[in-house]
């Protein structure tokens, strides 16, 4: 997520610079065979131009409005994690006692099964989010040729700057034992909450919780199976292709007849102004690329690229606040941004 108040010329440039490139290209070559060929008949009105301009605007403002509606309901449901979050702390901080238990139990027992339950909890936010960012064959990563060799160029910078995320590793800081961490199965987060409500059914056998205060935190595991769920929901199922790729063809075929279309109008103004057509049809061409582009990298919220949602300054923001609950002693800082980047 980009944290700046405004995305710099520079970086617009260097995200649509290609762009510019091929449409220069096009609108100089459309231009020269009106003019040094004197294909005379390529020329076609403004007017159908024009309309086949506002039926594609309007077909790209669907698609970037859609877009956007992924990307902020991705971004609302791990709100919600932040909220389910802290209520987990504080529940598990507070209901887990021995004021039932026939057997009183040490405080540091206690506050050990405390900070079990929360560490597996921040666990389960890591490894979640190290599912979401796993690749899926419609992502810009997985394209072949020159865009997916540009998307992993940004992936690895970013991995670079905010660091790798390995199930594994996770799985070891978080204090998992060898056999849990063996024993993982191919939707790890999904074990994870399996286990904390394992630990609950022995809390309760040991009457460290009481059948009401089991179900309260059975329900807020219940809560974070439902977010994990939406998030899954919006990882696996992509943004309908008949949408992501109609809109690439309506703005080829628009882009297509755009230097067609101009290239008469300015020779009605006069003759020497005819070759203005070129930037024009760049600069309009360049406007309904980028709308193009505002949508397609809008539309996967979970690909580990610079319009994500900033799922690990929000991990990061739970696990300050769960272990300040416990009060723990080696707390981790809050995640920084990164060139104006924060994931």
């Amino acid at each position: 997520m980009y944290v700046r108040k405004n995305i710099s010329w520079i970086s617009l440039l260097k995200f649509t610079w290609i762009h510019i490139v091929w449409l220069t290209v096009w609108g100089t070559f459309a231009v020269s065979l009106y003019v040094h060929f004197n294909l005379h008949w390529v020329s076609i009105p403004w007017l159908p131009v024009s309309v086949i301009g506002i039926a594609v605007s309007f077909f790209v403002g669907f698609k970037t409005d859609s877009s956007y509606d992924r990307l902020w309901e991705a971004r609302k449901i791990w709100g919600a994690i932040v909220n389910t979050s802290r209520m987990w702390g504080s529940s598990v901080k507070n209901f887990v006692n021995d004021l039932d238990a026939e057997k009183k139990v040490d405080k540091d027992e206690l506050k050990s099964i405390q900070r079990n339950l929360i560490r597996k909890h921040i666990a389960w936010l890591y490894v979640l989010r190290a599912q979401l960012l796993r690749p899926e064959g419609w992502e810009h990563s997985q394209i072949k040729r020159g865009v997916g060799w540009i998307n992993n160029r940004r992936q690895a910078r970013i991995k670079k700057l905010f660091g790798h995320d390995d199930i594994i590793e996770i799985l070891k800081q978080f204090d998992l034992t060898e056999e849990q961490i063996k024993n993982r199965r191919a939707n790890a987060a999904t074990q994870l909450l399996d286990i904390n409500s394992g630990e609950l059914l022995k809390l309760r056998k040991r009457g460290l919780i009481s059948d009401y205060r089991h179900v309260q935190l059975q329900n807020l595991l219940n809560n974070q199976y439902a977010e994990q769920g939406k998030c899954e929901r919006i990882k696996k199922f992509p943004f309908p292709r008949q949408y992501a790729t109609g809109s690439i063809y309506f703005i080829g075929i628009f882009i297509f007849l755009l230097p067609f279309g101009m290239v008469t109008e300015f020779e009605k103004l006069a003759e020497e102004l005819i070759w203005l057509t070129v930037p024009f049809v760049t600069l309009v061409g360049w406007v309904f690329v980028l709308m193009e582009l505002i949508g397609d990298y809008s539309e996967n919220p979970f690909e580990g690229l610079p319009n994500d949602v900033p799922m690990l300054s929000i991990c990061r923001t739970i696990e300050i606040d769960l272990l300040e609950m416990i009060n723990e002693e080696n707390i981790p800082k809050p995640i920084q941004p990164q060139e104006g980047l924060m994931m």
